[in-house]
């Protein structure tokens, strides 16, 4: 579907789980964990994996086979995440009662909880496993924003986007404002996640362990929006695919 064909459908046409607000929000929370799991959590990029790949490599170009082994667990969590949201999200229609992507950010609740209570003395795979775990559905879930491809754990998308836009502002003078637009939509994006990086970065040398749980903040409201879709808003739409999956 072209930018077009995206500026003729309503908004009031997409699901919940597509709006913008809730993609800025969830990006919010991808930046934060993000920064979280790498400044206090054992150095590890857990809302994507280039980052990872990167370092694995690097392990093996200076021969540190035990190092390198180290990444591949938020590796294969991320692996893992993705399977376990495509399996459930198809079983989950099964109960017409909630959808996938609002489950999904109630199981966010609850690791975000739990994350919260650990002592600075466990070990940091437990938080970067389940992070893995969380980003990677969320990635896997959570796929366009009224049309718009997006992408809620990292940046270099967005990035790109920008870049075409540009490209196509200059190129298409006449049609130049939906490219503007399109371009603003994908620095907003990239703003949420800086400033989540910024303020996690900010509160894990306060609070520490505990700092995870200011994601909580983003995520209820999340929850909340949603609840309210799948249960009166767009009850009757609870078999309707999201756009991108």
């Amino acid at each position: 579907m072209d930018s077009q064909q995206n500026s003729c459908i309503k908004t009031e046409e997409y699901l919940e789980c597509e709006k913008r607000r809730v993609f800025v929000l969830m990006i919010l929370v991808g930046g934060y964990l993000g920064a979280f799991t790498y400044s206090i959590r054992g150095g590890v990029f857990c809302n994507a994996q280039t980052g990872n790949f990167v370092l694995l490599a690097m392990a093996l170009g200076n021969g540190s086979w035990f190092h390198a082994l180290y990444y591949l667990i938020p590796i294969s969590a991320y692996c893992l995440g993705a399977f376990i949201s495509e399996a459930a999200a198809s079983q989950i229609k099964r109960f017409n009662l909630l959808r996938w992507d609002t489950l999904l950010i109630l199981i966010e609740i609850f690791v975000v909880i739990f994350l919260g209570f650990l002592p600075e003395s466990a070990p940091v795979q437990i938080t970067q496993v389940l992070i893995n775990l969380i980003c990677s559905m969320q990635y896997n879930t959570f796929r366009q924003a009224q049309g718009i491809p997006m992408a809620t754990t990292f940046c270099t998308n967005h990035i790109r986007q920008v870049g075409i836009a540009i490209c196509k502002a200059i190129r298409h003078r006449r049609e130049n404002s939906q490219y503007i637009r399109r371009m603003l939509i994908h620095l907003g994006m990239i703003a949420a996640f800086v400033a989540g990086g910024v303020i996690s970065t900010v509160l894990c040398n306060i609070m520490l362990g505990r700092a995870v749980w200011f994601a909580l903040i983003p995520l209820c409201i999340v929850l909340v929006d949603l609840l309210y879709a799948d249960l009166k808003r767009e009850k009757g739409k609870l078999n309707q695919i999201p756009r991108g999956h």
